[in-house]
């Protein structure tokens, strides 16, 4: 049974776009826990990086022959200090410099860097009070998080697993358009705006996400099943519970969603 007075940590995973969002909503609501994002995570380092105003070409730091893909972080120092006079700690920036290295250069962020940059934003929090969003998404990130939860002393109480069915997933995201000014989400059959064309809110025009389409849907479903249901499966042999939560309800609401969810974590509750 888990104490709901001494959660430290809920996992939530699922396809991409199952539904996690308002899962992960009920969850920070119900437990009093905030959400700590991947993306965020890597926008909070890559910003750090630009806004260090090192303008210089970022991929003369690769090195294959190095484990971690690149030379010594403290040669990386060095040249960011030169060129910006940069002063204190940078270990922030360098991580930063490492994810948009690799995004630029068009390659899959080593889990070695991934891990790495989820530590360091993690401590901030003392390692726990967190929904954990996007992260573990491989079998190492997933033993990494094992062995630091328990270096850290804290726990890793449950893991919600939205599900949804692939075929759903696809229709829905394809029909997905965002505003190019608010980013406010319409959907053109679920959620459209007035004119299918443009924001209800603030008038600006709606586009579809580059990576919206088919092919790039399925591309991430297959990425769930090969990496993150074996990363999954690392964390339930490690004793973490897990619960599945229904991605499509018949009716959308807040207090749907929220029984949805509760319906299937309040049995593992000691009150």
């Amino acid at each position: 049974m888990i104490k709901r007075s001494n959660i430290d940590n809920i996992i939530v995973a699922g396809k991409s776009g199952a539904g996690k969002q308002p899962r992960i909503d009920v969850l920070t609501g119900e437990f009093s826990l905030e959400q700590l994002s991947t993306g965020n995570i890597f926008r909070e380092y890559m910003g750090q990086f630009d806004a260090s105003g090192y303008k210089g070409e970022i991929s003369q730091f690769f090195d294959d022959s190095a484990p971690s893909g690149f030379v010594p972080d403290g040669e990386i120092e060095d040249a960011i200090r030169k060129a910006t006079g940069a002063e204190g700690d940078l270990s922030g920036v360098v991580l930063g410099l490492k994810a948009k290295a690799n995004i630029n250069a068009g390659k899959f962020v080593p889990d070695t860097i991934t891990n790495a940059l989820f530590e360091k934003f993690f401590s901030r929090t003392g390692y726990k009070g967190m929904v954990l969003d996007g992260f573990p998404r491989t079998a190492e990130q997933a033993q990494f998080l094992i062995d630091l939860s328990k270096e850290k002393g804290v726990s890793l109480d449950l893991i919600v697993l939205v599900e949804n069915e692939d075929d759903l997933i696809v229709g829905r995201t394809v029909g997905r358009r965002l505003c190019s000014d608010c980013g406010k989400v319409y959907h053109i059959e679920f959620k459209p705006s007035k004119d299918n064309v443009h924001c209800d809110k603030c008038g600006g025009k709606l586009k579809q996400r580059s990576d919206d389409v088919e092919d790039r849907i399925r591309s991430r479903l297959q990425e769930f099943y090969d990496k993150v249901v074996p990363a999954m499966k690392i964390l339930e042999e490690a004793g973490i519970p897990s619960v599945v939560v229904n991605g499509n309800l018949e009716v959308f609401t807040e207090e749907n969603v929220r029984r949805s969810v509760m319906e299937q974590v309040q049995p593992l509750l000691d009150e």
